[in-house]
């Protein structure tokens, strides 16, 4: 079983030079936000939502890994 689980995906397309992903997933019962270029899935940010305000989040690199991964799958 995964760590966390992937709540929402946004593939945004509208952007004349870049495409971006998004997956908003949920982690030890904070939720979470991770954005990708769609092209070679680097990281752009990643955010955790706490008390009403989002603050940068510190993930591993196998939890990214894992992310990475499975956004690479829905694409």
């Amino acid at each position: 079983m995964k760590p966390y689980e992937i709540n929402n995906m946004i593939i945004d397309d509208d952007f004349a030079s870049e495409e971006y992903v998004t997956a908003d997933f949920t982690h030890n019962n904070k939720e979470y936000s991770i954005t990708f270029k769609k092209a070679d899935l680097e990281i752009i940010n990643t955010w955790v939502f706490e008390d009403g305000t989002s603050i940068p989040a510190n993930l591993s690199d196998e939890m990214v890994e894992s992310i990475r991964a499975d956004v690479k799958k829905r694409i």
